[in-house]
């Protein structure tokens, strides 16, 4: 079992993770390498907030920024953070997809083919 101080650095990671605007930005850079205006124009949020959310997660150690003239670069720091997102993605579709088909079941309603795939 680790100590007290791992839980609670786990936990302000998660808790940084855990804001559906970051976590949109996560899913621009998750291909490379971005400026901030290249995340604007994926996330469509204003710059001053892209900008803000990314400097918290540069302080967290979520991504990693490079300085080039007046543009800075925003990468993922870590490949496990999109993993780690990619899997709890994976887990909600499952629970969603059970959660579903529960309550098909207990209406009596069966699936067509199309829903089937």
């Amino acid at each position: 079992m680790q100590d007290e101080s791992f839980y609670c650095l786990h936990s302000e990671l998660c808790k940084t993770l855990a804001n559906a605007k970051r976590q949109q930005i996560l899913d621009c850079l998750r291909d490379g390498e971005l400026t901030v205006g290249s995340v604007v124009a994926c996330t469509g949020f204003s710059q001053a907030n892209v900008s803000q959310h990314l400097a918290l997660m540069r302080a967290r150690g979520i991504v990693n920024s490079r300085r080039d003239g007046a543009h800075v670069h925003y990468s993922i720091a870590n490949p496990k953070i999109i993993q780690a997102f990619d899997l709890i993605s994976e887990a909600m579709a499952e629970f969603l997809a059970s959660q579903n088909q529960t309550v098909d079941q207990a209406v009596g309603r069966k699936q067509t083919p199309i829903e089937k795939e």
